[in-house]
Formats: C-alpha cells, structure tokens, sequence
C-alpha cells in the first residue's frame, strides 16, 4: 500500500463501525419486516443517490445469473450484495480499508449471501485478480480518490473479460470552481483526485475499452441531498445512515458535496465502456 493509499484507508477507517452498523441494524429490524439487504441499503451504499443510484447502474450492465462481477472500491459491499440478491450473480469486492472489507464480509454472512459474495483487501491500482476473469467491473465513487486513472483502467481492462461491461459511476470536475473540504472522500485536496469527464474517458479508451453511455447525473444527486436535509430536519439522523460511515464532521460533509454540485463545480456521472 502506498503512503496515499494509506491516507485514503485511513480515511475511512472509523474503529466501531461493526457495533454502529450492529446497533442501528437491530432497531431497524424491530420497525420493518423489509429484506436485510434492503434495510442495510442506508449505511452501505456510500455513494450519491444509495440504491436508487445502484439500480441506475445495475440496468446498464445488462446483469443475469451466473455473471461474475468486480466491485473495485467495493466499501462495506453494499452494492455487491445488491447485485447479488437481485440478478444471482457472483460478486467480487476490493477495497483498500481493512475496517470496511471487515465488517463487509460479516454483513455479507448475517444476510446469507456468502456463497454469492465474497470481499478482499486491495488496491485497485494492483487488483489481486486473474486476467480475464470477470463479465463485468463496477466503480462507485472511487476514481475520486485515484491519481493515476490510467493506471486504474488498464488493471481493469486486464481483469475484464472480451464483451465485458465497464461500469463507472464517479464524482467528476465538471467546472473550475475550487472545492470546498472536507467532502465524503476526503478531508482536503491531498487526497482528492477528481477527474474531469474527458480524462475519465481518455483514459478508459487508452486501456483499450469503448466508452458507450455517458450521463450526468446531477438532477439525481441535487434530488438525494434535498431529500437528506429534509429528513435530517424532520427527524434527526436515522438508525442506518450514511452518517455512520462519514464520522462526527457527516453533516459539514455533506453540505459541502452538495454545495460543490450546486455551483456547477462537480456532479456525479455515469460513463458505461465495453472492451472488444
């Protein structure tokens, strides 16, 4: 792991995320007779827009039964289970902080997906993959945390299989504005590396993969931040939310990400790529 990657582990690492998740989990489940991949969809798809936004993604990838599936920058898998449970996939998680692969991989088990799932600590810059060994390869809000996108895309184009589906679902600079810290990826600039849209797809077309789709998704986003401020005010923070992955600075976090969308200085976007 470089010194960044560390930094960027770091992070994220919070230290009692496993009794949170666990204590949240449980009142959930007192006040909802939903799925448990369902009621875990709060805390553990740490991405703009939760599951709405992975059911987004999940319709371009064209997903069946049997498929095997990267998650690079997997978080607490949240999306891999998603994936999991609806279509009957085999779903693969990497992600650099061993808190999040951790208390992931046990979620995965209480759920009964671990025949389906399964996490490991990586870079996604060296995943710890076989050449040609998956369908499909999914990122969600991960670039942002990456220097080196060339890098990151040969890697997948090298784990990709021919007719393999890239999905890229990323924060990426959309004006010159300067960013206002810290944001959900990062506490300042040293560990913020977000990417314009043409360098994203530069980058994914010098691996060698085609980019097909290419969508902003700010409407998504301005919609998921009014909505979180909404229920914040009307009823304060909820058993399973994303404020338990962010830490005690979650709100400043948030109002700062969704002010940046605001002045037109990033939104997230969605880039779908295909390798011949």
């Amino acid at each position: 792991m470089t010194t960044t990657e560390a930094k960027v582990a770091n992070h994220y690492t919070n230290g009692a995320l496993q009794s949170a998740i666990a204590a949240g989990w449980a009142k959930m489940r007192d006040n909802s007779d939903a799925a448990p991949v369902d009621l875990l969809a709060g805390v553990d798809e740490f991405h703009i827009g939760g599951r709405p936004a992975t059911k987004m993604v999940c319709e371009q990838l064209n997903l069946s039964p049997g498929l095997r599936v990267l998650d690079v920058g997997c978080g607490l898998g949240g999306a891999a289970r998603f994936m999991a449970s609806t279509y009957d996939t085999i779903v693969e998680g990497v992600d650099l902080t061993p808190e999040y692969v951790s208390v992931g991989n046990t979620l995965t088990h209480e759920v009964g997906l671990s025949d389906k799932v399964g996490l490991v600590e990586g870079s996604a810059l060296e995943l710890p993959k076989a050449d040609a060994s998956f369908d499909r390869v999914t990122l969600f809000h991960v670039g942002m945390n990456i220097q080196d996108k060339a890098l990151l895309f040969r890697e997948i184009a090298r784990v990709l299989k021919p007719g393999g589906r890239l999905a890229v679902y990323d924060v990426m600079r959309v004006g010159e504005q300067a960013l206002d810290y810290p944001v959900a990826w990062a506490q300042d600039e040293t560990t913020s590396f977000v990417g314009t849209v043409p360098a994203y797809k530069s980058a994914i077309e010098a691996a060698g993969l085609s980019v097909t789709l290419e969508a902003s998704k700010k409407e998504l986003a301005q919609e998921f931040f009014t909505k979180m401020k909404a229920r914040m005010a009307e009823s304060g923070p909820p058993p399973l939310g994303l404020h338990l992955v962010m830490g005690q600075d979650a709100g400043l976090k948030a109002a700062n990400m969704a002010g940046n969308i605001a002045k037109g200085a990033i939104a997230p976007v969605l880039l779908m790529a295909v390798k011949p």
